[in-house]
């Protein structure tokens, strides 16, 4: 199929033939050996000092025989002065007035040797002594432009096109790097938290067999070699617990994880979750775990605790509110879920207009009336605590009222970011827990649980008392960069196809 050019990238491909005519690569192999970034360079400065540095033309004010340009690389922008008989010191100008004018664009990747001076009105900058050419660009970047007033204009805020061409949304929109900056030093945070305690960074399988530890549709693939179905993960949960059955007392896992389901503002089919697990322990030392964890991240990350999102300034200084998923339904829908059943429970929820079905067993019913009624009131840091046992099977039976779980959920701003339990570590009652979830998939729940026989053996041979946390990475890092959709915390979103 042929593509169609525009005139523009017509005009690079006609200057990229001109330049290997001349005798210059466009695309080089060799090594170049860069000093400073235009970060280093800046903090560093000193007038006279030789640099080597390298980067896009981002700008360029021709002047005869000197020109201005800016050279953008991965931590900033330059201002650079490129003169004609500086870089053509003998009676050859052609890198100049040929190449340099006019065969190098907006984009283009050049290297430059040359000594740091300020210009007339301070501005620092790099003489250039040599230039190369690196990589020549042959679509043209969008670009924006900012007005005296800080006016922005021609931006590239499509959000279609952003999440598509990430690689120019990076190129173009420098706050979107800092965001996946802060990113990373979110996810290193939580790490040197963790190391600190003592407990183990590891990696579970993928591909799995049988697709455990949540309710939720997966993905599923065929292994030719073995002849079996297999499917993505959607957690990574009883893999981390045979590791704790194995004898180690905490690990963790930054694991990928899968769901096969809607795609939203908070939503991604593939998302990030962090699951940590630690022997001896209970929900209540996990809740007070989870709450030092983020204080500690936000002040390493932010150097505060408090954000702002959407207006609300949120704030991660530990202790955090604690309420009971049956104290928030009454508070927020004015409705007492204790000791109902099924039915009666079903019919409270289409009485306050709340879509379910036949389907839906007691657990999902819950779980849409404290969806619908109560998540958007939490707002600051909230526990939401011991669920009723329909909505938890994997987790231990509350010890003062067996109707309940030793469960808490972390709400922030209207949304989950954790979620957390003693440990179900009883195989027997684990086994009746899954083949109740086995009956709600006989009913059509598409999400229920499959039965894990081998998790089950793995219980058998005895697992410690332990609390288990897992908690959004996506979420979180929306959260402690202002961003109000998933999307913009993931350098590569899932898109449709492009037509």
């Amino acid at each position: 199929m042929s593509v169609k050019l525009s005139e523009q990238e017509i005009v690079r491909r006609e200057s990229l033939n001109k330049l290997r005519e001349l005798g210059i690569e466009p695309y080089p192999a060799a090594l170049f050996p860069v000093t400073h970034t235009t970060k280093k360079a800046k903090e560093e400065f000193e007038e006279g000092k030789e640099v080597v540095m390298a980067g896009r033309i981002m700008s360029r004010r021709i002047m005869g025989k000197a020109s201005f340009a800016e050279l953008m690389d991965s931590e900033g922008r330059m201002q650079i002065y490129v003169n004609r008989d500086e870089i053509c010191p003998g009676e050859d100008k052609t890198l100049y007035n040929t190449v340099f004018k006019k065969l190098l664009d907006i984009g283009d990747f050049i290297g430059i040797k040359g000594t740091l001076f300020k210009t007339k009105v301070g501005e620092k900058s790099v003489k250039v002594k040599e230039l190369t050419v690196l990589s020549k660009s042959l679509r043209p970047l969008p670009i924006v432009k900012v007005d005296e007033e800080g006016n922005v204009h021609d931006a590239f805020s499509d959000p279609e096109l952003r999440y598509r061409q990430r690689y120019v949304d990076l190129v173009v929109n420098p706050g979107v790097k800092d965001v996946f900056i802060k990113r990373t030093q979110i996810m290193n945070a939580m790490r040197e938290f963790f190391n600190e305690r003592g407990y183990l960074e590891v990696e579970t399988p993928i591909l799995q067999p049988i697709p455990g530890g949540a309710a939720a549709r997966p993905f599923i693939t065929h292994h030719n070699a073995l002849d079996i179905p297999l499917y993505l993960r959607i957690a990574n949960e009883l893999y981390l617990k045979r590791l704790i059955v194995g004898g180690f007392d905490g690990v963790y896992e930054f694991a990928k994880d899968f769901r096969n389901e809607g795609m939203d503002r908070t939503h991604n089919p593939e998302f990030t979750v962090m699951e940590i697990y630690v022997a001896y322990k209970d929900y209540f030392w996990m809740m007070e775990f989870t709450e030092k964890m983020l204080e500690y991240v936000t002040n390493k990350v932010l150097g505060t605790t408090k954000v702002t999102v959407d207006s609300n300034e949120i704030d991660f200084k530990a202790p955090y509110t604690r309420l009971s998923m049956t104290e928030a339904i009454k508070k927020y829908a004015n409705y007492d879920i204790t000791g109902k059943s099924e039915e009666e429970l079903r019919q409270a929820a289409k009485d306050m207009g709340i879509e379910v079905d036949e389907t839906m067993g007691k657990g999902k019913i819950i779980d849409e009336i404290f969806g619908e009624k109560c998540e958007h009131h939490l707002i600051q840091p909230t526990f939401i605590t011991d669920y009723p046992v329909e909505m938890s099977p994997l987790c231990k039976k509350h010890r003062d009222n067996p109707e309940l779980t030793e469960r808490f959920e972390l709400i922030v701003n209207g949304k989950e970011i954790a979620n957390a339990y003693s440990e179900l570590n009883d195989p027997i009652d684990q086994r009746e827990r899954f083949q109740e979830q086995l009956r709600l998939s006989e009913k059509g729940d598409d999400e229920a649980m499959f039965i894990d026989q081998d998790f089950l053996r793995a219980l058998e041979y005895g697992m410690p008392p332990t609390s288990g946390m897992g908690i959004g990475i996506d979420r979180l890092v929306m959260l402690l960069t202002g961003q109000s959709s998933i999307q913009d915390v993931l350098f590569f979103p899932q898109m449709r196809p492009e037509k």
